[in-house]
């Protein structure tokens, strides 16, 4: 992975941050975004965006971050030896919604771009992500609709992904 192509991708990230947080404001009458832009003392930052006490969510946080680093920590180089002392950056958006209403679930998501480098050695990168709900009061066609959405996301990158992932979650 290049430089242009790295670039893209954060590109591609800030307009998703912009454009669920506008969506968001969309749907909330009574409160609006507040960011604050961070910096990590070994590289990178990113741009938290919190929305509180509105009248549809009680919270919501669309989160931005690009962070790079010398080594990764033990933890994430356990299962993946090949990982052990490599430079890496990451970068990703994240967000959590908390609504108001009972009915509506919790919701979470994520997607990262993650890129380990060593010296004379082929760099290793991906690009993933997940998403989930929490309900408070589940309703069975809710769950079906979640699932179907879910494996029409999946579809495109192969029929085996879906039933993988979801058993995984499960």
């Amino acid at each position: 992975m290049n430089q242009a192509q790295i670039d893209q991708v954060k590109d591609y990230l800030l307009n998703l941050q912009n454009t669920i947080c506008s969506a968001l404001e969309g749907e909330e009458p009574s409160a609006r975004f507040i960011e604050e832009q961070w910096t990590r003392e070994e590289g990178g930052g990113g741009r938290t965006r919190v929305m509180a006490k509105g009248d549809t969510f009680e919270q919501a946080g669309v989160n931005f971050s690009h962070v790079s680093g010398f080594h990764l920590p033990p933890s994430a180089t356990q299962k993946r030896p090949e990982l052990a002392n490599r430079q890496f950056e990451a970068m990703g958006v994240s967000l959590v919604m908390h609504p108001h209403n009972p009915y509506v679930p919790t919701s979470h998501a994520n997607v990262r771009l993650f890129i380990a480098k060593k010296e004379g050695e082929p760099t290793i990168w991906w690009f993933g992500g997940g998403f989930d709900l929490t309900p408070y009061y589940p309703f069975k066609e809710d769950v079906l609709f979640w699932h179907e959405t879910a494996k029409a996301a999946c579809d495109p990158f192969g029929a085996d992904v879906y039933p993988r992932y979801k058993k995984w979650c499960d």
